[in-house]
């Protein structure tokens, strides 16, 4: 089956990218010989595109960047923007409400993404430790409801305690409906808020149907995250990393080793090589 594979869709942090921030040279050599195969690779990811685009130019990708979960879907070639669904001004200053609660507000730390920039109220511990690893400067506001003439392409909501994330996402998804929101956690201590109809796994269907006239069996992605279930799911071979969180490994078709041994390039190899 590994031969039938003509796309590989890779997440980036926890998948290719582990504490260094960097992609291993093995993970990279792994890509390049599925490139020589004729295979295209891709990238799908929570970070901001501008924040994705280095580890785009270094896998030498030539597809569309799906960045923001999916949200903001841009040909770094081209500059041709093919998806970009933004979170309503008035839905956005409902998230802020709820956390901004006072019991809430000096708990976690509120990122509003919008036109690829970064909006904080303040720049807490957990945006400067964000900071450090996204290479973005974030730009305080004071009140993040002055940003909200342009709407967020995505809100996100950070803390230390993971046990306060997970009770913040089951609270939003009681009170709202999947039409109104998507929700979902890319690591244990982030909540990520964006359009309703984004996730990744509608980002790769794009990108590989429409764009590649591919079929699901034609895909192979890579993930580690709450975030990367939709295209786990999606994928014809859905590949879970070995660290990834037991409810991700329970929908992949097959577990590698963690992003610090190579999981991915051994993954590109069993599957395509």
């Amino acid at each position: 089956m590994g031969n039938d594979i003509r796309l590989i869709v890779l997440d980036l942090d926890g998948t290719i990218v582990g504490k260094t921030n960097q992609i291993q040279p093995a993970v990279i050599q792994a890509v390049q010989s599925a490139q020589a195969k004729g295979v295209q690779v891709a990238i799908a990811t929570g970070r901001m595109y501008r924040s994705a685009l280095p580890f785009y130019q270094e896998l030498g990708s030539t597809l569309p960047l799906m960045s923001y979960q999916g949200a903001f879907i841009k040909d770094p070639a081209t500059e041709e923007i093919h998806q970009n669904l933004t979170v309503s001004s008035f839905g956005a200053e409902q998230l802020l409400d709820y956390f901004e609660h006072p019991d809430l507000r000096h708990k976690i730390s509120v990122h509003f993404y919008i036109n690829d920039e970064l909006y904080v109220r303040e720049i807490t511990d957990g945006t400067k430790e964000y900071v450090q690893r996204s290479l973005i400067q974030p730009i305080p506001v004071g009140d993040l409801r002055t940003t909200l003439a342009t709407e967020p392409t995505k809100i996100l909501a950070l803390c230390d305690d993971p046990a306060l994330i997970d009770q913040l996402l089951l609270g939003l998804q009681t009170r709202y409906t999947p039409d109104e929101f998507y929700f979902t956690k890319s690591v244990a201590t982030f909540l990520e808020a964006t359009h309703p109809q984004v996730n990744k796994g509608a980002a790769v269907r794009y990108v590989a149907e429409e764009m590649l006239g591919l079929q699901p069996a034609q895909v192979m992605t890579l993930g580690d995250n709450f975030n990367d279930l939709e295209m786990i799911q999606y994928a014809g071979v859905g590949v879970a990393m070995g660290d990834a969180p037991n409810d991700v490994k329970a929908v992949a078709d097959w577990v590698a080793p963690t992003v610090a041994e190579n999981g991915a390039a051994v993954a590109i190899a069993k599957f395509v090589l």
